[in-house]
């Protein structure tokens, strides 16, 4: 009997119950064969705990139909509660993390790596906070998830145990004809270029390859690369997806899993192909998820797919905050003044068509109209988005980064976890569907200590997300505009995909599920 039919049968006939105490409470009758004795019965029949009262040690979810079942674990299967330890604005939480063989990596020489694995370290004077808090787990193994800004050394805070791993692995196994022992995902082919090239370089001086996959370019020479032997295996979804279904692409032996960006995977539309390519993995694996925010939908794919208690490492604030290096100015207009007022900007900004200013905006024939519309005003402008062929967006790309072309304009494409280096300006054309997806964009700018500006225009047709925008310019101690507080400073329900708003949040009290595994035989 499945859990749904099964509650619809308990809350009936506890409403039975109820109904046939009134009567025997009127008459005064009561014997051994009471509802409370049968429920009693069902619930030893069906290994329920009978209800008791609420206490802290022990608490039960009530489980619905399309809800995930989780399963609570007590203090000596947990070894102990989870541990909490601050340092400075790096907050470490998980089980035994106290550990010595856990302290932080303050030096290179101190991690105990060996030379050519640390060889593309060399220009660093010391791992940046996320790298010393998450290496330790990772090289002994345990399941992480890192929350970090963009530029703050995420793909070598994974990379390098990536690389650890595979050699580990190689050690009795042939150089050629093997199948891939790691693999990261990426919601876009520039991030996943971007991952390839560091992990390329990376694994140049210990012999460690990695392929790169995504879609819009040929198949060839990535079968090519695939069949030649590989590494590490870095992609997106979709592409990866389509090589696995050719027969090309076995992630048999992959024991090493990184989801980067798992919150914008889930965003554009991922959560099926991932799930289908970590049922062709190892059903027993090491997990790595990577994110910039911690989404209440990534939260739940990491307790579906992780160990209950995965190491969590969150460096600056779990919570949505931007950058406090970028000044923010929100300016309030209306959509047709939008064009006036981005020219009127670039002849401020970008005057000396020298400086890179980004320009954002929310869909990819919007983003054809506003460069054919600078391009007709004088201005050199480039774009990248979907409908672009992957060729052109390298270009575009490569011109913005070399300074060629340093006026770009862009869809979410290029807003999540791309390397460019020396942006000044941010301009948000169309405000993004989520307030996520601004804080991301505008931290484009402002990398590496640098100041920058971004200038964002909001519409009635954003007033929904007007609270949450307040909220993010307060926390970093921005100018808020009166007539943005004019749409009110309500915060709207996170909703849930398949449920709209009406779920319970997930809170640190929830019951933790177990981590699901698949075996090769397992489809979607």
């Amino acid at each position: 009997m499945n859990s749904f039919s099964f509650n619809e049968e308990v809350s009936e006939f506890r409403t039975s119950r109820q109904l046939k105490q009134r009567r025997r409470k009127r008459k005064g009758k009561q014997n051994d064969d009471s509802p409370k004795r049968k429920l009693e019965e069902v619930e030893v029949q069906y290994s329920i705990e009978p209800k008791t009262k609420k206490s802290k040690k022990n608490k039960k979810s009530k489980i619905s139909a399309g809800e995930t079942l989780a399963v609570e674990t007590n203090d000596a299967e947990n070894g102990g509660e989870d541990e909490s330890v601050r340092d400075g604005h790096v907050v470490v939480t998980g089980k035994n993390i106290k550990d010595e063989k856990y302290a932080p990596t303050k030096t290179f020489c101190a991690s105990g790596l060996p030379k050519e694995v640390l060889e593309c370290c060399k220009s660093f004077e010391k791992p940046s906070p996320i790298q010393s808090r998450a290496w330790p787990f990772l090289l002994n193994g345990r399941d992480l998830i890192g929350i970090a800004a963009t530029g703050s050394g995420k793909t070598l805070a994974f990379g390098i145990p990536a690389m650890m791993h595979v050699l580990s692995k190689r050690k009795s196994k042939a150089s050629k004809g093997r199948n891939p022992l790691c693999l990261v995902l990426s919601p876009t082919r520039e991030l996943a270029q971007q991952i390839s090239d560091v992990m390329c370089d990376a694994g140049r001086s210990c012999g460690v390859e990695s392929v790169c996959l995504y879609g819009g370019t040929s198949k060839g020479p990535q079968i090519s690369s695939l069949k030649s032997g590989i590494d590490i295996v870095i992609g997106t979804p979709g592409r990866i997806k389509d090589l696995i279904e050719m027969g090309v692409c076995s992630l048999k032996e992959v024991s090493f899993v990184v989801l980067d960006e798992a919150d914008r995977m889930l965003d554009m539309g991922f959560e099926q192909a991932v799930r289908s390519i970590l049922g062709q993995t190892c059903s027993v694996r090491q997990m790595v998820m990577f994110s910039a925010t911690w989404p209440l939908p990534v939260h739940q794919l990491a307790q579906e797919f992780m160990d209950p208690n995965p190491v969590k490492v969150v460096v600056g604030s779990e919570d949505l905050a931007a950058n406090h290096d970028v000044m923010q100015i929100v300016e309030v207009l209306d959509d047709r003044s939008r064009d006036k007022r981005l020219v009127a900007l670039l002849e401020k900004y970008h005057k000396s068509q020298r400086n890179r200013v980004l320009v954002f905006v929310l869909y990819k024939l919007e983003a054809t109209r506003v460069e054919k519309m600078l391009h007709q005003g004088g201005w050199k402008v480039v774009s990248i988005h979907g409908d672009k062929a992957q060729y052109e967006r390298t270009k575009a790309l490569s011109l913005f980064k070399n300074g060629s072309c340093p006026l770009m304009i862009a869809t979410d494409v290029a807003a999540r976890g791309l390397d460019i280096p020396d942006v000044e300006v941010v301009i948000n054309y169309s405000f993004p569907l989520t307030t996520e997806d601004y804080v991301h964009r505008i931290g484009r700018t402002g990398r590496a200590g640098k100041k920058g500006v971004s200038h964002t225009f909001f519409t009635q047709q954003n007033k929904g997300l007007a609270g949450e925008l307040v909220n993010v310019l307060r926390e970093a101690n921005q100018i808020v505009p009166d007539a943005l507080l004019k749409f009110g400073t309500h915060v709207k329900k996170k909703e849930s995909k398949l449920y709209g708003a009406h779920f319970k949040e997930i809170t640190a009290d929830a019951p933790k599920s177990k981590k699901i595994t698949f075996d090769d035989s397992d489809e979607d």
